[in-house]
């Protein structure tokens, strides 16, 4: 009698097409279970400033993140990768900035609790398609001699500065998001007004950057100017002989206020997620992170910036020099509305030139 033994059977090898088919299958299991554990960011902020985040970040997830340092044209690159893009955060400098990524279709809304509960109302968008992560402040620069109790943005246009004012272009992001608030609290005429009265009273081209006014401070070509209050903690801290500290120690630093609200005028970096994010939970893992408060306490730390957490202490060098931070109470959209306006209003008075 022939019969055939199911034990034989079931020793026969598989068929190559099998057998490929099994490989294949988990090679697939593999690489779903290696995306599961990495979220890719693309940046466009300094790769020194960001690095200790999210290596933090990875230690105590275990995800790893892929870094992608875009200097410019974040927004076309995304749209130009469409819905094959690999990137599941974007991070960006300036509320402008975050606001044209999210008005150019390339995020989508989160819904967090731990975002809502750590990122004021104010500094998030209200459908959930950006977040600030920390906030930077324009303040003053002003030689160490000088007696300054307080400062109005509007005084830079004071004639007694005549000759006396530095500061970077004014189609720079930062100056622009300025008169952009300008504009949003006194309207268009008196700020046309004021960008023809600063520029009345620099003692050189807007140009340069940020610590450039710190610099010039120092080799007395002007008295006072605008700058981001991180540089602050960058110069200050910096190795005792270096250019940078010299730069630090030869300046004071006073919060200037506009003469309407008595708040400081603040920007921001942010986030959002990604459109078409191949790692979307993850990425959200990534955004929570970046507001608890091991990470603001690296913001503040590292990176010399303001959290966006209350109760994260401050690099003291920064709360030594500048201090609590009193925010305009301008909302950041109504910033954003009027930047073109604003960057028509740089050209029309030739700040820069």
């Amino acid at each position: 009698m022939n019969s055939i033994r199911p034990s034989r059977r079931a020793s026969r090898p598989l068929p190559p097409l099998q057998l490929l088919a099994l490989a294949l299958a988990g090679l697939g299991a593999a690489a779903s279970a290696s995306a599961a554990e990495q979220v890719t960011l693309y940046t466009t902020r300094e790769a020194g400033l960001i690095q200790p985040l999210l290596a933090a970040f990875t230690a105590q997830t275990q995800i790893s993140v892929n870094t992608v340092f875009v200097k410019d044209g974040l927004l076309e690159r995304v749209k130009a990768e469409g819905a094959r893009s690999p990137a599941d955060v974007l991070m960006t400098v300036d509320i402008g900035n975050l606001l044209d990524l999210v008005d150019g279709g390339a995020t989508q809304p989160v819904k967090s609790a731990a975002l809502e509960s750590a990122i004021p109302a104010s500094l998030r968008g209200a459908d959930g398609q950006w977040f600030s992560l920390s906030l930077r402040a324009r303040v003053l620069y002003a030689d160490k001699g000088m007696k300054l109790a307080s400062f109005a943005y509007e005084d830079l246009a004071n004639p007694r500065y005549k000759s006396k004012v530095c500061i970077r272009a004014g189609q720079h992001p930062y100056n622009t998001a300025l008169v952009s608030a300008m504009i949003a609290h006194d309207g268009a005429a008196a700020t046309e007004q004021w960008l023809r009265g600063v520029k009345a009273n620099l003692a050189r081209k807007a140009a340069g950057g940020d610590r450039d006014v710190a610099r010039d401070i120092l080799g007395g070509i002007c008295d006072v100017g605008l700058a981001n209050s991180y540089y602050v903690g960058q110069m200050k801290n910096a190795k005792e002989g270096t250019d940078a500290r010299k730069w630090g120690d030869a300046i004071q630093v006073i919060r200037p206020t506009f003469a309407k609200t008595k708040g400081t005028h603040v920007n921001v970096s942010g986030a959002s997620l990604a459109r078409h994010a191949p790692n979307p939970a993850n990425a959200v893992k990534l955004l929570e992170f970046l507001v608890s408060e091991p990470a603001q306490a690296l913001y503040a730390g590292a990176n010399y910036e303001y959290p966006v957490r209350q109760g994260v202490a401050l690099d003291p060098v920064i709360a030594a020099s500048i201090g609590q931070l009193v925010p305009d109470p301008l909302p950041l959209t109504e910033i954003a509305r009027h930047r073109k306006q604003a960057s028509a209003l740089v050209d029309k008075v030739g700040f820069d030139q």
